[in-house]
Order: structure tokens, then sequence, then C-alpha cells
């Protein structure tokens, strides 16, 4: 039930309002003056605050500047019996949500409340995503090898150097290269993601470049690509080993030119994006059986990154698991549950094939299948099937 605190010195006043939200089913506190009304919304927490202008002690205005010196999001709604328009306009700079003159009509004081509450509850999920995504952005552990990567970050992001990520699958490559995007001078652009492996070879110049209209059986409209939509910020070829020979060749014109051409097109289109690419395969090992070329392999390789497995490890284990736990017990509002000792020594003693994407799997089963304490007699049960 929405909580709602209505300030004004008239108890008349306050009795009406609270009469009518109540019917409304909205919970309903009072306060008969700003200096009331301030302590109850610092010490309380409210979804939106009906405040009247004229009061002694604190204005309505005046409660304003302090919830806002104070960072107080909470949607606040003026109401003034001498209402004019410089009032409004000065209570909404100030940072009012809206201004309602009184006598306050009833169905315009219904919609200004549901759209405060919906903004409140938009404000509110922002928050949580936000935190969600700065979470789950953080690179975890403390071993040497991540040291090693954390320290290469900071050195390389503010650069537009290319930088190649190599490591196994589900290791973290793709965290890495949104850290380096996150703390580069290109953050505010986008960061666009290509996976290499999942687009067929026949479409990945397409995606890359994109096309006229009329270049191709299905092309009926002009469409830009990935080049172009990631203008300013940073492309991250995630799996660029899979790439065919015929895309590689232009993207390695791409990088000398800095320059694309869409299929079907012959104009020349320039780009300023930063490049970030991504393998599991030994591109050595590729430009051998000739599979990768090796003039691209060095356009790429600037500065190389090498993210080790779980395995390589296996001492961050114990932060892991903590992270996780608690990331998903919030996600899911569950309780959060205990790791015993035994339970993170047992952990450490698995192979990890499928590295950090395989361990957080493991941790969300551990999580919905088991009591409050996790053991290591649970890690030997739920790891049986992996």
């Amino acid at each position: 039930m929405p909580k709602i605190l209505v300030i004004d010195d008239e108890k008349s006043i306050r009795r009406s309002l609270r009469e009518i939200l109540e019917f409304e089913k909205y919970q309903v506190d009072e306060a008969e003056d700003g200096q009331i009304g301030l302590s109850k919304i610092t010490s309380e927490q409210y979804d939106v605050v009906l405040c009247d202008v004229k009061m002694p002690k604190l204005d309505g205005l005046e409660l304003l500047q302090k919830l806002a010196s104070e960072n107080n999001e909470v949607p606040l709604v003026m109401m003034s019996g001498h209402g004019n328009i410089e009032t409004a306009v000065e209570a909404v700079k100030k940072g009012a949500y809206d201004f309602l003159t009184k006598p306050v009509d009833l169905n315009r004081l219904l919609v200004t409340l549901r759209n405060a509450l919906d903004k409140n509850h938009l404000v509110t999920e922002t928050k949580t995503l936000r935190k969600k995504v700065s979470k789950s952005g953080d690179i975890i552990g403390n071993s040497k090898g991540i040291e090693e990567v954390k320290a290469l970050i900071e050195k390389v992001a503010p650069t537009d150097a290319r930088v190649l990520i190599t490591g196994a699958n589900g290791s973290g490559k793709e965290l890495v290269a949104r850290q380096l995007h996150d703390k580069s001078n290109r953050a505010k652009f986008a960061f666009v993601e290509v996976n290499c492996a999942a687009i067929p070879s026949e479409l990945i110049e397409s995606e890359l470049f994109g096309h006229e209209k009329g270049s191709f059986t299905s092309a009926v409209a002009t469409r830009k690509g990935k080049f172009e939509l990631a203008e300013g910020g940073t492309l991250f070829l995630d799996e660029i080993g899979d790439m065919s020979l015929s895309a590689q060749a232009k993207v390695l014109r791409a990088l000398q030119e800095n320059k694309i051409n869409r299929v079907g097109g012959d104009k020349a289109i320039p780009v300023n994006v930063r490049v970030i690419a991504a393998t599991n395969k030994n591109l050595h090992q590729e430009i051998e059986k000739g599979n990768f070329r090796e003039d691209l392999f060095h356009r790429l390789n600037v500065i190389p990154i090498h993210v080790p497995s779980l395995a390589e490890r296996k001492e961050d284990i114990p932060l892991l698991a903590d992270h996780f736990l608690n990331m998903i017990c919030t996600d899911q509002g569950n309780a959060l549950k205990d790791l015993s000792e035994e339970s993170i020594k047992a952990l450490q003693q698995l192979p990890w094939t499928g590295n950090i994407r395989e361990f957080r799997n493991v941790m969300e089963r551990l999580i919905i299948l088991c009591d409050k304490t996790i053991t290591d007699k649970d890690v030997k049960k739920y790891t049986s099937f992996n």
C-alpha cells in the first residue's frame, strides 16, 4: 500500500485529504508544519509527499530546498490556496513534482498521485538496475593473474589502442572488454558487440558494414552495420577466430583506413571506433592453418590481455562464491544463505571446465536446492551432474 505524507498547517485540510486518500486505499501520515514534515521524511519512507506552500517554521519552498540538498528524491506535490504562476514555476524549478491549487480538485489530485507513484517506481527500478549493472560489471578476484588483468585495464583503457583478449570460453573476456570501454574516454558512446561465431559467414559482412537497399534479395532497405552503430564508441568483435577470411580482409581495410563500404555501396564512409577483439582460439595456430590472416592479427594484437581460466585461479573461488551468493539471493528475493568452509574447499577441488559461467550456474543451483547453510555434501551432490 503506497504511503503518503500530508503536510499542512490547517487541520481540516489534513483531515479531508486523509479521508479521500484512505478511501482510495492509500496509507496516510500527517504533519502540521514543515519542520515536523521534514523530520518525518528523513526518518520514514514515503512514496509521495503532499505539501502546503505557506506554513509556519518551515514553508514548502524551504522544505524543497532542504530535500534537494540531502538528495532526497521523494516526489513532492505542492499545494497552495494563493496559487499563482510565479509560485508554481518557482516550486517546479526547486524540484517539486507538481503544483495543485486549493481547493484541490479530486480527479486532478488522484491523477497526479498515480503519476508521481509511477515516477517514484521508475526511479527506484533504475537505481536497482544500475546497482545490478555495476555489480555484474566488477572483475572479482585478487589472484596474481586477475590482478595483472586489472592493472592492464587501468593502463590501457584511457588510450585508443586495440586490444586482443584471449582466454577459454566462460572466463570473462566480454567483462574485460566492457571494463576497457567503461573506463575509456569513449564510455559515453555505444559499446557494440558482435559475436562472430553466431553469425553465418554469408551475413557477417552485412552485419559489420551494413548494406544498401537492393544489394541482395532480402535487402529491402538501407541498413547501418555495427561499425557505424559504434561510431565514437567501442566495437567488440567476440570470437574473431571464427570470422570468414573475406570478412577479415574487409575488417583489415577498415582498421587501416578508418573507412568502410556498405555491402552493395560504392561510397566510403569514415568511422571512428575503437576495436577490441576476443577469441578462445590459438590464433598463431589458426594462421599456420590458413584460417586467420597474419596481417589482421598484428593489427588487432596491439595490447594482448590473457584472461586466466578459473582452474588457474582457484584462490579466487571464496570471493566469487560470496559475490554470486549475494547477487543471486538478492535478484531472486531469497534470504541470504551461508557457505560452510568445507563447501568452499569442495568448490575449489572441482575442475571448472566451463569457468566463471559454469561456476555461476552451480552457485544458482546450490542456492535453489540447498537449505540455509550450503555444505560440502551439497556441493558433491549437486555438482555430480554438471
